[in-house]
């Protein structure tokens, strides 16, 4: 069966249209995006503005069109944490579904966090023991840990790149004091969840998945996206320290420049980096292996919580 996968993210829509059959994996077969960046349409009272709302709108009539030119015979539909934390998210997505017909399902942040575990436990498969597995989106970070393809604690915290930046950035490089704060204010706030996820043991596999992580790999020298999915690639917290340091020096111009970096998300890199230095100094990691996987490449398989009618 042809499968779409939509994900409406924080920085990005997503369509990933796959060719799933029971007790396979998932073979990828067309990938769609749009880069809206939901998340710089919060108003005042965190209320998504009209021209976010229309945008969104727009990209998710564009990405069923897609879907319907590759054939696709089931679509399933969910937003994250931009529509999520919008108090006018739901309001929103009612329109879209009256719309379009997308039933458009809002993932709690646990159920996010749960998703991303699953899709790094079916990569790395059973023989991985326990995984740790970190994720930097552009409105939270994810952590999860388990044995088994149900974590066994899944933790999401208000701690995405592109919220930090818009939240407690001024300017571009960000003055030191900023960095400053916000690093304390990462640290405060990882500290507190760490002994809920570690009480259940200490990981065989720490593992990273997101945009974030892949561009900190990359510009600490990981293998560029093109000599494929399989190929092994890992970060070290020794690198993750300096490139925190570093980005935070340079402009968003300067950092588009950096191997991996792409310009629209060079902005919230340095916020990202500030993230990623601060969970594995927390969770004691010296390295992490990245997983090519994320929620919208393998869990459209076994959680129809999420499934919306067939197109």
């Amino acid at each position: 069966m042809r499968l779409g996968v939509l994900d409406v993210g924080s920085n990005t829509v997503h369509l990933l249209v796959v060719d799933a059959h029971q007790g396979a994996r998932p073979l990828p077969a067309y990938s769609h995006k749009a880069e809206l960046r939901l998340a710089d349409h919060l108003e005042d009272g965190n209320r998504l503005s009209d021209v976010g709302a229309n945008r969104l709108r727009a990209s998710v009539d564009e990405a069923l069109q897609v879907a319907e030119d590759k054939g696709v015979e089931d679509l399933l539909a969910f937003a994250t944490s931009a529509v999520r934390d919008a108090v006018n998210g739901e309001e929103i997505l009612a329109s879209i579904r009256q719309g379009s017909g997308a039933d458009i399902q809002v993932l709690s942040g646990p159920d996010e966090s749960r998703l991303t575990f699953l899709a790094v436990r079916r990569w790395f498969g059973w023989s991985s023991g326990r995984l740790l597995v970190l994720d930097i989106g552009g409105g939270s970070l994810e952590v999860a840990s388990g044995i088994d393809e149900d974590p066994d604690a899944a933790v999401s915290l208000p701690l995405g790149a592109g919220r930090l930046t818009r939240d407690w950035f001024t300017a571009d490089p960000p003055p030191a004091q900023e960095v400053r704060n916000l690093r304390r204010h990462v640290r405060a706030q990882i500290a507190r969840r760490v002994g809920d996820v570690l009480r259940y043991g200490r990981p065989d596999r720490a593992v990273a998945t997101s945009k974030t992580f892949r561009q900190l790999a990359r510009i600490a020298g990981a293998a560029p996206s093109h000599e494929g999915v399989s190929v092994s690639r890992t970060l070290s917290h020794l690198d993750v320290t300096m490139w925190a340091e570093r980005l935070t020096s340079m402009t968003s111009a300067e950092r588009a420049q950096l191997p991996g970096v792409s310009e629209g998300r060079a902005p919230q890199l340095p916020a990202g980096a500030i993230v990623a230095d601060a969970t594995m100094d927390l969770f004691g990691l010296e390295t992490l292996e990245i997983c090519p996987w994320a929620p919208t490449s393998t869990h459209c398989l076994p959680f129809k919580t999420v499934r919306s009618p067939s197109m």
